[in-house]
């Protein structure tokens, strides 16, 4: 019997590559909107990660008509009092290059001793049927790291440069993608909605 599709409902290459990894054991078939000729531009106004990715979910799903899984993610500081936060792809202006945005971050915590800056990254994943059933379910999943003073490493993508881990001594773009998977929030909200899809 041919396994039932699930779609991926981004547009950003690396969280398809991430989710692939993630996912890959659960009986579905995980496809890209490129990959069924979908192409949604779809606005996230809410200030909740559930509420944006129930958005997009939701938008895909009608869309599709299949099954999709969408991600609402970013990074909380909590000496800048939680921002970027579901901000976090538009901080600093939606064009703004990754490395500005890191000097950006360096700039508004001047004076902020190492202990102070606390952070972590958040994830929430929200899987949608498509109309007539509307069925949804979300999960979540946090790490917590600090800040750091300079950007390190190539793996990766988005904030992990400056995302320091203290238990392991590397921020999270130092990390090998099996390392990182395996300790991330997008990692730990994946596992468990694997649960949720295997259920399903």
């Amino acid at each position: 019997m041919a396994q039932r599709r699930l779609l991926l409902a981004t547009s950003n290459q690396h969280k398809i590559q991430e989710m692939r990894a993630l996912l890959g054991d659960i009986p579905f078939d995980l496809v890209s909107p490129r990959e069924v000729g979908l192409a949604l531009d779809v606005p996230e106004p809410f200030d909740t990660y559930l509420a944006n990715a129930t958005q997009k979910a939701r938008a895909y799903a009608a869309a599709s008509g299949m099954l999709a899984l969408a991600d609402d993610s970013g990074l909380e500081i909590d000496a800048l009092g939680g921002a970027p936060g579901v901000h976090s792809a538009r901080f600093g202006g939606a064009d703004m290059p990754y490395p500005e945005r890191f000097a950006l971050i360096e700039q508004r915590l001047a004076g902020v001793p190492p202990e102070q800056r606390t952070a972590r990254f958040r994830c929430v994943l929200v899987l949608a049927t498509p109309p007539p059933d509307d069925r949804l379910a979300h999960v979540a999943g946090v790490v917590a790291g600090q800040i750091a003073p300079v950007a390190r490493g190539a793996q990766g993508f988005g904030y992990d440069p400056i995302f320091w881990l203290p238990e392991q001594g590397v921020t999270m773009a130092e990390l090998a993608p099996a390392a990182k998977d395996a300790i991330s929030h997008r990692g730990r909200a994946a596992r468990a909605m694997a649960e949720v899809l295997r259920a399903w």
